[in-house]
């Protein structure tokens, strides 16, 4: 089960990427400024509201067929981009396509979470963030294309179209999950008519709008500042991403392990400052430095991501677990497009990348304080136990 979720992660986490990898070499075509880069990217995360009525037919539906659906459907909307004839019709193509993206992700972790046991879902969903690196790595890797002229960015796009493997492959193969088919039989109306903890969600999308505001403008404008701060190529941007990037997996694989034996919360509340506060000193450091701060940073993060992600999915029942999380993601997304307008303003009035990332990096700050004295422990707990709705659903 968890290679093809593992294989679902590919085509989701492409499309989630190739728009932030290739957004500066458009911008560089259509002849778009800093400030205009920050607006489309905040669109195109607007778009992610589509993931909402596709999170509601999840739960009704099961995440199977949502899987499949998006499956298909985010690599081809994607690849639209590369026959873009303006940016605003760029943008266009990718505020439908990335939150198909989006949506096949969030339906891959609920799928995660249901299907493993209380000792595990941590550790699964690191492996699958290993997985979701790979497909993203596939975009960065596909950079240097953008290099060889100034429209050739558009074929970055079509790669995009090779993961449609997978959709094939899971439309043959992935079951639906256990614990939605005994929602599907289950005569206690407890379970089918469970409720989102308004509680919890608040909490939820305060932490992940606080998370997303920094990471999504250090990962929008980061090109941009190798690319025009650094004078760095498109090789040596795909290189510098790699080579920062890929060592995150150990971080990954470690975080999850410990996020099951010594508990999310620590973990949580000591990484994820660390990383942001490392991440932000890249972009006013340079040479050798600035590659250790983004490295460091990225590790440091990777070691708190699988202890966050599992959080938005163990706090609510089954029958609303897929929109919660839908829910909680669009909020993310909405709140860090407030940022990336917001620092696409203050950088087009030179102000730095460095005072503008560590600004932002005072959110994930705010987050650790809350992980550390708000957020439940979950560790060791069956979903059953966190959300007694599920009680009288029979798990075989």
């Amino acid at each position: 089960m968890i290679i093809l979720l593992f294989l679902a992660c590919f085509p989701s986490s492409f499309v989630n990427t190739v728009f932030t990898q290739t957004v500066a070499y458009a911008a560089t075509e259509f002849n778009v400024g800093e400030q205009g880069q920050g607006f489309g990217a905040a669109v195109v995360r607007w778009g992610v509201i589509i993931a909402l009525p596709l999170a509601t037919l999840a739960d009704r539906v099961g995440r199977r067929r949502m899987i499949i659906a998006t499956a298909w459907l985010a690599p081809v909307i994607s690849s639209l981009g590369a026959i873009a004839p303006s940016f605003p019709l760029l943008v266009a193509s990718q505020a439908v396509g990335r939150p198909l993206g989006i949506a096949l992700h969030i339906f891959v972790l609920v799928f995660a979470v249901e299907e493993m046991g209380s000792n595990s879902r941590a550790w699964a969903l690191s492996i699958l963030a290993m997985a979701s690196g790979i497909g993203a790595g596939s975009a960065v890797a596909a950079i240097p294309l953008a290099g060889l002229s100034e429209s050739s960015w558009r074929f970055v796009y079509l790669v995009g179209l090779g993961w449609l493997v997978v959709a094939a492959i899971l439309t043959r193969r992935l079951p639906e999950t256990e614990r939605f088919d005994a929602l599907t039989h289950s005569s206690s109306t407890t379970a089918t008519t469970a409720h989102i903890h308004g509680d919890r969600l608040a909490l939820q999308v305060v932490v992940a709008v606080l998370l997303n505001v920094f990471i999504a403008t250090a990962s929008i404008f980061q090109v941009r500042y190798l690319k025009d701060v650094r004078g760095y190529s498109a090789a040596l941007v795909a290189i510098y991403n790699v080579v920062t990037v890929m060592p995150a997996s150990l971080g990954l694989v470690i975080g999850g392990r410990l996020a099951e034996t010594t508990g999310r919360k620590t973990l949580a509340a000591v990484a994820t400052p660390f990383g942001a506060l490392l991440v932000a000193s890249s972009f006013g450091l340079s040479g050798p430095m600035m590659w250790g701060a983004a490295l460091l940073g990225g590790i440091c993060l990777a070691l708190a991501y699988p202890a966050m992600s599992v959080f938005r999915n163990e706090l609510f029942p089954t029958a609303k677990r897929s929109i919660a999380s839908a829910m909680i993601t669009t909020a993310s997304l909405l709140g860090g497009s407030v940022g990336l307008i917001l620092a696409g303003v203050l950088l087009e009035r030179d102000i730095s990348y460095f005072t503008v990332m560590l600004t932002f990096a005072s959110g994930p700050v705010l987050v650790a304080i809350l992980v550390a004295f708000v957020y439940p422990e979950t560790a060791h707990r069956n979903l059953e136990e966190l959300n007694p709705e599920d009680v009288g659903l029979q798990i075989r």
